[in-house]
């Protein structure tokens, strides 16, 4: 009986100590693929005990010029494990703020971190060959290097016999830099054009998107 208490209590401890784990945090700009140096990282534990939730921090620091961070901690059984970096300033974009071991993000130990700076956009809008009332315009996003959102989606405009038309948009909208991609569809007697553009954006960039059709 004492040796089988001797074994239980040997094995018991050999789990509370837990086991080596080393990992790599890393953050970059989605849309260059640069290093984001200096931010700051923290990796947590949780676990749920009888009066709630309990969380410890395992692990703390900034990461290296090249954007990445070498971590080695215990561990346990029965506790959750999180990783978070905090983002930089001007963000208009981040790819799960936090990250969990053994999630899809955990790849073999390495957690990427992606984020993007803001960028200001206003679009102008004029037909400049104007054929009469019945000339038609329709604006489509296409979706973006960072995030990916839109597909094929009418937008900032569709127009009906928008016939002589301008517009400019009241104030600049902030999204993530990078490109973004348009199409558009001019329909004049009867016949329609379709056209294709790229633009990109860089950080703290205001721009207004001239379209002229």
């Amino acid at each position: 009986m004492k040796i089988l208490f001797t074994l239980s209590f040997f094995l018991l401890l050999l789990s509370s100590c837990g086991k080596d784990r080393s990992i790599k945090i890393k953050a970059i700009n989605a849309a260059t693929g640069q290093p984001y140096a200096g931010l700051e990282y923290r990796v947590a534990s949780s676990r749920t005990a009888a009066d709630g939730e309990k969380y410890r921090t395992e692990a703390s620091g900034v990461l290296d010029s090249n954007g990445e961070a070498l971590v080695n901690i215990k561990q346990k059984k029965g506790r959750t494990y999180s990783i978070r970096v905090v983002e930089p300033e001007n963000t208009c974009y981040n790819k799960e703020i936090t990250q969990y071991f053994d999630s899809p993000y955990d790849v073999d130990g390495t957690f990427t971190f992606e984020f993007a700076g803001c960028a200001y956009l206003k679009l102008s809008i004029n037909n400049v060959n104007c054929q009469g009332a019945n000339d038609d315009f329709k604006l489509y996003y296409m979706g973006r290097q960072v995030g990916g959102q839109g597909s094929n989606i009418v937008g900032a405009l569709s127009l009906q016999g928008g016939g002589c038309f301008s517009y400019l948009g009241s104030d600049f909208s902030s999204v993530p830099m990078g490109n973004m991609y348009w199409k558009w569809e001019v329909t004049r007697n009867g016949i329609t054009n379709t056209y294709h553009d790229t633009i990109y954006l860089i950080s703290g960039e205001y721009k207004t998107y001239d379209i002229n059709y």
